[in-house]
């Protein structure tokens, strides 16, 4: 997936062009589903500039931190919904208890592979996040699109992206061994976003044309006009 993905060769569009073709994605997984994608992205973004209204990058990073679930659409290669949303966890190590569905790894050849099934696995104490494997998803997809387009976005809002379904971490406090400190301390940002994720939908609806010039001078801070995906 990665390298398929990592070419960058579906589409060029820019961040706000993404956020509105968002619409077009339903995702089951999704505890919010009764109003369209924009709606959360914006109601999610909102809440924590009321409260943080000094960390612009905040702002954007909740904005755009869904944009990858754009791969369950035709151009993008029409990804299956189990390939795109739901909870992403390391893999090349043993699946802690606390992700969910986790009598089904019993059916995954890495569950009784010595190499594979141990705490560690292929990893090491403290080795960081950024060496460890993650199941596919959108977040690693919108993290790529961030990273290989130069997004200016400081770490923790690309550790956000990259992170914010990694549950069983930021959740369940599993695989905190695999962590660095830099880590340590996005960590402190993705926790804080999370409050703000999930069942974020209010019965308020956000004016999207009144607060669209905030977010596209947010965008034009930290993203190229046009992106590769």
């Amino acid at each position: 997936m990665r390298e398929e993905y990592g070419k960058l060769d579906k589409v060029e569009m820019s961040i706000w062009e993404c956020c509105e073709l968002l619409n077009e994605v339903v995702d089951e997984s999704d505890p919010d589903l009764d109003e369209p994608q924009i709606e959360h992205l914006l109601q999610t973004a909102e809440a924590i500039r009321k409260d943080y209204p000094d960390e612009g990058w905040l702002h954007l990073t909740a904005l755009i931190h869904d944009l990858g679930k754009v791969l369950h659409l035709p151009a993008f290669g029409e990804l299956p919904q189990w390939a795109v949303v739901g909870d992403t966890c390391p893999v090349g190590c043993a699946f802690d208890e606390s992700i969910v569905h986790h009598q089904h790894f019993k059916e995954n050849p890495d569950y009784n592979n010595p190499a594979y099934n141990t705490k560690y696995g292929i990893y090491s104490e403290g080795c960081g996040l950024d060496n460890v494997l993650m199941s596919w998803g959108h977040d690693d997809y919108m993290y790529l699109v961030a990273k290989e387009n130069k997004s200016t976005l400081p770490s923790a809002g690309l550790f956000i992206i990259r992170y914010h379904s990694f549950y069983a971490l930021h959740r369940a406090g599993a695989y905190k061994h695999l962590m660095n400190e830099e880590d340590t301390e996005n960590l402190k940002w993705l926790k804080i976003f999370n409050k703000y994720d999930l069942y974020s939908k209010s019965k308020v609806c956000i004016d999207v044309e009144k607060v669209k010039p905030y977010y596209l001078c947010l965008i034009e801070k930290y993203f190229p006009a046009k992106l590769r995906w």
